[in-house]
């Protein structure tokens, strides 16, 4: 589109929303029609990379034929910020030669491409070769000849027409600006939908298609006289591996003045005062520690040093001295790694190496017991598993973001699981306490390299006396050290306090690829945790 185009395009759009009307400009209001993948043509060119893979000298390989389709959208207020919608199409090749991996992709897929590309990822094999250690080694697997899944979902977000997210987004932003004090909301929406062949010379053939939504709201209030600005983030909406019913489940124009309400609140809150409380944290907040603290640091290629120079290490190392013996917490501490919970980001059937993940306790009775890999991880287990009388398999939690990418370990969906002996509430964990605070809500947060050392901030905090919630706080955030956070739980809810929180941007990687994950949790209570203000000047 030429620049003039554009421009009075913009402007008859402004004027249009002026006027009360909702008009998205033509290169936006529509996508090229997205035609389905070939499922017959996709078999016959995977079958002909492994094929070419194999002829070149490859004893392992896979291919990934993959589309994604992406959108995003914002607003301000009653302005539309941004729009983007991206289809990208194209298959990656994976191979063993040598005892080392190879890799290659393209966006071409045509036969004489394949086979260029499996030939290419063989000659890198070749030549990574000279740089291994020790030749690879593969956990077993089950060959899948025919696998299918599909995602949960009722609506494909694709399906709704962009106007009618645009006008959710901005009707939102009016119900939160009518709130007296609120002077400021930004909201965004954001899906994926991926289709995905997998093809190996295991034998497997696997057809998948995955979606994630992500509404988000974001409202900013100031006090009248400018000496203060609070914010209220729709933290108890979490992005969903579902479709856009999620979206209107959410019900954001109905939510967005209790949030703006929320946010004005703190303005007149108490500002806290540093030291020693304990906290009630619902599982809004806790997700994200969860996710921080526990989540990152049992995944084995970091443990390994694999990620050092990016998404840095793990304090659990060595490994043999933390499988069976390291404390994690109390013995009603469970931590579950899993890829089936309905809506998980990190839900599927198959993972990108052709494995069905199972369900796995990470942290078992407070204790170690596990930690999250691939094919090609499993194996440097193989001592802790044998001694525990498990098969050595991969918990299939291998991710590639898209076709241009290799395939490396992710992160499944970790869960605290709730207490299962009595449904405790929240009430109940709150009664317990004589001075402390309720932390709703994720914020911003900081951790060290080695997932040992961090520091979590919320949304919405209670300030608690004698059992009771008596007031609203501000300016709170937490500090810690994993070990002893964690065995400083000494309640969790049960599971009418569930919630299942996310990140729909997790970063890994170099060249860094984008994952999401979910993280369930119930409500819990942690004891004589140092509360820093957040708020103060020196």
């Amino acid at each position: 589109m030429r620049r003039r185009d554009f421009l009075l395009r913009s402007a008859a759009t402004t004027a249009a929303l002026g006027a009360g009307q909702l008009v998205l400009p033509r290169m936006i209001a529509a996508s090229a029609p997205r035609e389905p993948m070939d499922a017959a043509l996709n078999r016959e060119l995977a079958m002909r990379a492994l094929d070419a893979a194999r002829g070149a000298g490859a004893t392992y390989a896979d291919v990934r034929i993959s589309r994604n389709r992406s959108q995003q959208m914002g607003t301000r207020e009653q302005q539309i910020t941004f729009f983007n919608d991206q289809d990208t199409f194209g298959f990656g090749v994976r191979v063993i030669a040598n005892g080392a991996w190879g890799f290659a992709a393209s966006r071409e897929l045509n036969a004489e491409e394949v086979t260029r590309v499996a030939q290419q990822a063989v000659a890198q094999a070749r030549s990574n070769a000279g740089a291994r250690q020790r030749p690879l080694e593969l956990a077993p697997v089950e060959a899948v000849a025919e696998g299918r899944w599909r995602a949960p979902i009722e609506i494909d977000p694709f399906d709704v027409p962009i106007e009618e997210k645009v006008d959710m987004l901005l009707r939102a932003n009016t119900a939160a600006m009518g709130v007296n004090g609120a002077r400021f909301v930004n909201s965004f929406m954001a899906f994926l939908k991926q289709d995905k062949t997998f093809a190996s010379t295991d034998g497997s053939y696997i057809e998948q298609t995955l979606y994630r939504s992500f509404p988000v709201m974001d409202i900013t209030a100031v006090a009248a006289d400018g000496s203060d600005f609070q914010n209220r983030q729709s933290t108890d909406v979490a992005p969903r591996g579902l479709g856009y019913e999620h979206v209107r489940n959410a019900d954001f124009v109905g939510n967005a003045p209790r949030w703006a309400e929320e946010a004005v609140a703190k303005l007149s809150a108490k500002s806290v005062e540093p030291g020693r409380y304990d906290l009630v944290l619902l599982p809004t907040h806790l997700w994200l520690t969860i996710h921080e603290s526990i989540a990152h640091p049992t995944e084995l290629d970091r443990i390994m040093g694999f990620e050092a120079n990016y998404a840095g290490t793990s304090f659990i190392y060595p490994i043999s001295d933390f499988l069976g013996k390291f404390r994690y917490g109390r013995d009603f501490m469970n931590i579950q790694g899993e890829r089936s919970s309905h809506g998980g980001l990190s839900s599927v059937g198959f993972d990108d190496e052709g494995v069905r993940p199972d369900e796995y306790l990470i942290v078992k009775n407070g204790i170690l017991n596990d930690l999250q890999t691939t094919r090609e991880q499993a194996p440097w287990l193989g001592e802790w598993y044998q001694s525990q009388g498990k098969p050595v398999r991969s918990h299939g939690n291998s991710y590639a973001e898209g076709w241009e990418f290799v395939q490396f370990q992710r992160m499944p969906n970790v869960n605290l699981l709730p207490n299962t002996e009595r449904d405790v509430s929240v009430e109940e964990l709150v009664s317990g306490v004589e001075n402390g605070i309720l932390i709703d809500g994720d914020g911003s947060f900081s951790i060290d390299q080695q997932r040992y050392n961090a520091q979590f901030g919320g949304q919405v905090f209670k300030e608690i006396k004698n059992g009771r919630i008596t007031g609203t706080l501000k300016d709170v955030a937490y500090q810690m050290r994993t070990p002893e956070f964690w065995n400083g739980m000494d309640m969790i809810g049960g599971p009418s306090t569930v919630f299942m929180g996310g990140s729909f941007f997790d970063g890994k990687g170099q060249p860094s690829q984008v994952n999401a994950v979910s993280h369930s949790s119930p409500a819990a209570r942690f004891r004589g945790v140092n509360v820093i203000n957040t708020g103060r000047r020196a």
